[in-house]
């Protein structure tokens, strides 16, 4: 496949293999469902072996899969058939944090004297850096967590079973680059940084988007260029406003890609409020980049719908307009978690006018697994805070066969967007 700046074309789909296809070689198998909706990359989302606390962001070992998805030798079976469709793979990377039960994480947290102490991030008090982002502070008092056999307290931004890396240390960056030559020896093409803009924590901030963190990531796409002459693609994930996420491009020399967070904030207002002007003004500021990178666009993913670049008033505002019965609220009512279908439940031709919109943009599009048949939220069963999971179905195989058949049916309508898109 050529391989010259292949990020600007790409037509994305993100998926779990297990909840989309069960197995890897089940996931080889349906690789033409792809190629009949005009899919050229494939997002998965993580399949490394975990304790599934934060549905597999929480890393037990960087260099296998889970046993019940596979094994290596599937997944480079999985690779060779997708590049033999034109079909690229590009793997979700976990590099903030690692799951408690990551050998490094195991040895540190036993004695302090460890030799991977300092590969994570330690207090005596669990009182610095109290100005740094919580990202699940209804799950979470603060980021501080007991480490019970040490006395102290470590550092998690996220679930308290995920204890930040400390990249200030060199040799977390040399082993994390092991990691993910790993799998680019293995033949992907690229690579999702999750949480890109948070590695670096610093007191006095709220520690996102330091300078220091983009050096990490400049650093990171050094070494993937000089090792694979530039075939990798960085796509970064960081919710800031316009300018912010400029700089994770850098001079070209960062990411490749970066999702455009702040358009899909005015494409849901565009939608609920008929304003296409802010969306056209967005669209205009998002010009200016290097020429070799792109915006990823989209309305959903595996996550909430995070509105933080907006005012508070428009931000709750619109949230009670996309979950007016409060259903699937995340993180204190500062997001949601909704399926498109859910959203545009009693307005159909609403969730195509969304998809159409998607697609009629510049970028690089990204297709939530499910979107294109009208796949809806789980049902709620209980008192889970951690309301993302609803979005996180097993794939209706059943109601894809349908609307596979019939060529007025959303898959198809779909299918047509992806194929028009340039």
């Amino acid at each position: 496949m050529n391989k010259s700046f292949w990020w600007k074309e790409a037509k994305i789909y993100e998926l779990y293999i297990d909840k989309f296809a069960g197995t890897i070689q089940n996931l080889t198998a349906q690789l033409d469902y792809f190629t009949k909706l005009g899919i050229n990359t494939l997002h998965i989302l993580p399949h490394y072996p975990s304790p599934m606390v934060d549905d597999g962001y929480d890393v037990m070992d960087y260099l296998n899969v889970r046993p019940e998805l596979g094994t290596l030798e599937d997944f480079d079976a999985l690779v060779k058939e997708a590049h033999a469709r034109g079909i690229r793979i590009m793997l979700d990377f976990v590099l903030n944090h690692v799951s408690e039960f990551h050998p490094w994480f195991i040895d540190a947290r036993t004695h302090k004297d460890s030799m991977r102490r300092d590969y994570f991030l330690w207090s005596e008090t669990g009182t610095e850096l109290a100005e740094s982002w919580n990202a699940f502070s209804d799950l979470k008092p603060k980021n501080w967590i007991r480490n019970d056999p040490t006395g102290d307290y470590y550092f998690a931004t996220f679930y308290p079973q995920q204890p930040d890396l400390n990249w200030d240390n060199p040799a977390v960056f040399d082993g994390m680059m092991a990691n993910m030559d790993f799998w680019a020896d293995r033949g992907v093409d690229g690579f999702r940084l999750d949480a890109a803009g948070s590695l670096i924590k610093r007191e006095g901030s709220i520690s996102k988007g330091l300078p220091e963190t983009h050096a990490v990531l400049k650093r990171i796409r050094a070494h993937l260029d000089e090792k694979y002459g530039g075939a990798i693609a960085l796509l970064a994930e960081a919710h800031l406003s316009i300018e912010g996420m400029k700089m994770y491009f850098g001079n070209g020399d960062e990411c490749h890609m970066i999702y455009h967070f702040p358009l899909m904030e005015e494409m849901f207002l565009s939608l609920l409020f008929d304003e296409p002007g802010r969306m056209s003004e967005m669209l205009e500021q998002s010009h200016d980049i290097p020429a070799h990178c792109a915006f990823a666009t989209f309305l959903r993913n595996h996550d909430e719908i995070s509105l933080s670049t907006l005012p508070l008033i428009r931000r709750t505002t619109l949230i009670s307009l996309l979950d007016p019965h409060g259903e699937y609220l995340f993180n204190n009512g500062q997001a949601t978690a909704l399926r498109l279908a859910n959203i545009f439940a009693d307005a159909p031709h609403k969730l195509r006018e969304a998809l159409a919109l998607l697609y009629s943009l510049p970028g690089s599009p990204v297709m939530y697994y499910g979107d294109e048949i009208g796949m809806r939220n789980l049902p709620r069963d209980g008192g889970e805070l951690d309301t993302r999971k609803y979005v996180r179905g097993a794939f209706d195989w059943e109601e894809a066969r349908r609307q596979m058949q019939n060529p007025d049916s959303l898959f198809h309508f779909v299918a047509s967007l992806i194929r028009a898109h340039s």
